[in-house]
Formats: structure tokens, C-alpha cells, sequence
């Protein structure tokens, strides 16, 4: 009877202690963390024209923020990337754009200040028929264009919130413009400020939990 008692008493606490791993292995969250991504070329100038204005070819850069990695323009019209760049334009895997499950906001605040995604958050979607896109090219996207320095800079405390081709969640925020991640200066000649122009340098921290917490 001792003996089997004490075997009794040895499964409980064999149990309880299972029991305790199991919650402990639950309640687990596995930081995310931000990664920087740095001279992403989008249609950089090759070359000004008699007129003294920027030439390019028109191109894409296709982005995977899960792989960190440009995707080739070849896979454009599949769900392998997240985002997209073109000089000031910013593409999301959605609507005209792509066959993705994505969305966009931009959010007003700071970078490392925003936790989880407010839930009444509207992700807008790209419809290029239409002019629109769900990162705009205003003054309510993501940057500033300063017409008498001809300077493009980032607008203070916006962060774009992007929902992922797979419909996980991802934040964005833009740096800088220039090649080096060095805005030329005020004084610089135009055409130094318009050859240098169309690289991007910014940061992200993309869940691949699925859910919109950072």
C-alpha cells in the first residue's frame, strides 16, 4: 500500500510538472527585432538630359520582408514579394498591384513607440487605375518634397503598417532617400542631389506569428 502510494504521489507530481512546462512553453514570445535595410536602389537616375533632367528606365525593385531580400522582377505577378519601390512611389503586394493579401496605413507616431496595430485600423489596398495606393504619394504619405531645395526627406513620426503578401504584419520606417543614406545638402548642385537620389535606407520589424504586435 506505501508503495503504491508513493508511486501515486510520484505521477501527480510527475503530471503537475508537465503541466507547468506546457504552460510555461506557451506563454513564450519570441522577440522581434528590427532589421535595416540600406541603398535599396529604386529607378535610380542614369543620367540627366540636355534639359538637365533625371533620366531612368521605369523600373521596380520588388522587396520580401520575411526573406529580406529583393525578389526578381520576374516573380512580380506572384505573392513572393511584400513591397515595392519606384523613386517616391511605394507598392503593396494588393489590389492592382499584386496577387497578395496586402494593405497599408500610415501611421502617425514613432517607430519604436508603436506596439501593436490599433484595432480599428483601416488597411487601404493599391488601385492604380485609380491613382490611389495605400501608401499615398502626398503629403500624407511618407516624405516631404521640398521644391526650392529639391530635397525629398522622410516626414517626422510616420510609420507605415503593411500587412505581408501572406497576410502576416510588418512596420516600416523610411530613413533616408539618398545614396549612403546621406541627404545631400541644401548647397549641393541639382544635379548631385537628383543622381544621388533613389536609394532607400530604412528599417522594419516584420511577426511571423501573425499577429500584430511588435
Amino acid at each position: 500500500m506505501k508503495k503504491n502510494l508513493t508511486k501515486i504521489t510520484m505521477g501527480l507530481g510527475l503530471c503537475i510538472a508537465l503541466v507547468a512546462c506546457s504552460k510555461d512553453e506557451e506563454t513564450i514570445v519570441v522577440p522581434v527585432s528590427a532589421i535595416t535595410v540600406k541603398d535599396l536602389p529604386a529607378d535610380t537616375v542614369t543620367g540627366l538630359g540636355a534639359d538637365g533632367r533625371p533620366q531612368y528606365a521605369g523600373s521596380i525593385t520588388y522587396y520580401s520582408l520575411v526573406n529580406n531580400k529583393i525578389v526578381s522582377k520576374t516573380d512580380s505577378a506572384s505573392t513572393k514579394w511584400d513591397i515595392a519601390f519606384s523613386s517616391t512611389k511605394i507598392l503593396v503586394n494588393c489590389g492592382t498591384s499584386g496577387p497578395g493579401l496586402g494593405g497599408a496605413f500610415v501611421y502617425v507616431g514613432l517607430f519604436d513607440a508603436l506596439k501593436s496595430i490599433p484595432a480599428d485600423s483601416n488597411f487601404a489596398t493599391d488601385n492604380s487605375n485609380a491613382s490611389q495606393y495605400a501608401i499615398p504619394q502626398s503629403s500624407a504619405g511618407w516624405y516631404i518634397y521640398n521644391r526650392v531645395t529639391n530635397l525629398v526627406t522622410p516626414a517626422a513620426g510616420r510609420v507605415l503598417v503593411l500587412r505581408t503578401a501572406s497576410g502576416k504584419f510588418a512596420k516600416i520606417e523610411i530613413l533616408n532617400y539618398y545614396k549612403g543614406g546621406i541627404t545631400p545638402e541644401l548647397t549641393a548642385l541639382d544635379a548631385d542631389k537628383l543622381t544621388k537620389q533613389r536609394y532607400y535606407t530604412f528599417r522594419y520589424v516584420y511577426q511571423p506569428n501573425g499577429t500584430k504586435t511588435f
